[in-house]
């Protein structure tokens, strides 16, 4: 239902979707947000780290939270936490390639143990009654891709959708996203079908959603350079000719409100200037710009610089920077 009316997601990104830039996004148009990967041992044993990854605001509804374990128990205990706590759904993280994730078995490592997977679906599903979802790669290299098995299985458990990385696990953030494999996985599968990977326009969400069959995507690397993407795609979407004005010192300001409603003085200013960082992508001098922002200590004086150099560039459209280095990371 909430995706027929908006059906652009927030991909979870490690280090990235915490409440503020949740909060922040939604504002910016997002349909539905999930939070950055979350161990469920961490909840469990309520170490205050991982509590404060998982805190949400109500206004960020629908919001999933993003869970990972090595064992079924584990994880269906912090699942009815996540639900006692008031999320929206639970998410189980079946894609993350880190090899301090995979090495215990979770992340994209149960994608090599269907029987695994299964047991894992059955016990989380039934501790909760919110919906569970679950997002995962094509599978763990280009010989095992099962991703049409894992979706029978989801099925047959209940799953309310499955959100598809384009990439084998061996791939990391390598190569380019299949698409045409997440197409026919959308083709074979009874339950609705999430696209990701390597969307960096609202345009391209549109047809990727187009040619795939896909019922929504996840966009992740692709809001970090353009932090109007959700806006501008659901526009598109629902076929409305509004023009999204790209206000930078707005953008600027309601970014550093969410980052001071979360963080003390010293993670807000390095927050700023990590974000600073990648919407200054593909623009000129932003390289310069880049290492000029990180010389700034006071939050104030990160603001001021970000909001100079915005303004200067504000007239200027911004290039194609998919295949930039520092914007492929380990995220999304």
């Amino acid at each position: 239902e909430e995706l027929s009316k908006n059906p652009f997601v927030l991909a979870p990104m490690a280090g990235i979707t915490d409440n503020a830039f949740r909060s922040f996004m939604k504002e910016m148009g997002c349909g539905i947000v999930v939070s950055e990967l979350i161990s469920a041992h961490g909840i469990n044993f309520k170490s205050q780290k991982t509590l404060d990854l998982m805190k949400f605001e109500k206004t960020q509804s629908p919001v999933g939270i993003q869970l990972f374990g090595e064992t079924p128990e584990a994880v269906a205990e912090a699942a009815k936490i996540v639900q006692d706590q008031g999320a929206d759904f639970v998410d189980l993280n079946f894609g993350c390639p880190v090899k301090k994730v995979v090495c215990k078995g979770a992340g994209s490592a149960i994608l090599k143990d269907l029987t695994a997977l299964t047991k894992m679906l059955s016990t989380v599903k039934k501790a909760i009654t919110i919906p569970l979802t679950i997002k995962v790669r094509t599978g763990w290299d280009q010989n095992n891709r099962n991703t049409d098995e894992v979706a029978r299985i989801a099925y047959e458990e209940g799953i309310t959708w499955m959100a598809i990385h384009g990439r084998t696990r061996t791939q990391g953030y390598e190569g380019l996203a299949d698409w045409d494999y997440i197409k026919y996985i959308k083709s074979v599968s009874k339950l609705p079908i999430i696209g990701n990977g390597d969307i960096h326009t609202p345009e391209q969400a549109i047809e990727r959603m187009r040619t795939s069959g896909c019922d929504g995507v996840m966009i992740g690397r692709g809001c970090l350079k353009n932090p109007w993407i959700f806006r501008q795609a659901l526009n598109l979407y629902l076929k409305e000719n509004e023009k999204t004005e790209k206000n930078f010192l707005e953008l600027l300001h309601a970014l550093n409100s969410h980052l001071e409603k979360n963080f003390n003085e010293h993670v807000t200013g390095i927050q700023l200037k990590k974000f600073s960082g990648w919407f200054s992508a593909g623009y000129p001098g932003s390289a310069q710009f880049r290492r000029d922002i990180f010389q700034h200590k006071a939050p104030k004086d990160v603001l001021k610089h970000a909001e100079d150099y915005f303004v200067s560039i504000a007239h200027i459209l911004q290039s194609d920077t998919s295949s930039e280095r520092f914007l492929m990371g380990g995220h999304g």
